[in-house]
């Protein structure tokens, strides 16, 4: 059986408390640091001719939320059935911050690599033509495989902890998932076209959905690990 590791558990526990003003303040911080991982991470990405090895550099973003524990939506949504009720609201400050720090990146890119933004733009530009059923679905899917990495990572111990998110993330990125904190930081590097906020709340709920979808199977299976 995977066990969790402490450090994973006092970070969960953390979360799980009411959110004292140092607290609140942790976890605004936490997840703006969240969000400029996840767009240094875009950046590299757009920055490779190679898509292979552009996603498996993108992966820079979520190994060093993890290790440094910093609070990223698509991971910390996955815990919502553990904790009560109130964590919802943490859960939004973290998406808050997260999508922030993200556009106020992809501002600051679009200002001084260009040539980047205008890669994003396009990207974003295929985006935003896809239905609203299309984007969930995708969102669904990116957020199963972002529950496995972010799950295997708190479970395992040594170098196992790190396959999921070696193996994940590439893997939603070369099937065309939906991310919401990454799409954030690309239409922020696009300057936030007509429909962007629409699309991200999309996306944040089937990201939302499909991290607590295996948890909710996983329940009805009568295995609670």
């Amino acid at each position: 059986m995977m066990q969790k590791t402490p450090e994973s558990r006092q970070s969960h526990h953390l979360l799980s408390a009411a959110l004292t003003p140092s607290a609140l303040r942790e976890t605004i911080f936490k997840s703006l640091m969240a969000g400029l991982m996840i767009g240094i991470g875009g950046t590299v990405y757009l920055s490779c001719d190679d898509r292979v090895v552009g996603a498996l550099l993108f992966t820079t973003g979520l190994l060093t939320i993890c290790n440094m524990g910093y609070l990223l939506f698509t991971g910390k949504v996955c815990y919502a059935l553990e904790n009560s009720p109130g964590y919802i609201v943490t859960l939004l400050i973290i998406a808050l911050g997260n999508v922030a720090a993200c556009v106020l990146y992809g501002a600051a890119v679009r200002q001084f690599l260009p040539q980047v933004a205008e890669k994003a733009a396009a990207a974003c530009d295929a985006k935003l033509l896809q239905t609203g059923w299309q984007t969930f679905f995708l969102a669904v899917m990116c957020g199963i495989l972002m529950y496995i990495a972010v799950v295997t990572f708190r479970r395992q111990q040594g170098m196992s902890r790190y396959v999921g998110i070696v193996t994940c993330v590439p893997a939603f990125i070369l099937s065309g998932f939906e991310h919401s904190i990454a799409d954030a930081v690309y239409l922020g590097m696009a300057g936030l076209p007509a429909g962007s906020w629409r699309f991200l709340v999309v996306v944040l709920l089937g990201n939302a959905a499909g991290g607590l979808l295996f948890p909710v199977l996983q329940r009805l299976a009568g295995d609670k690990s």
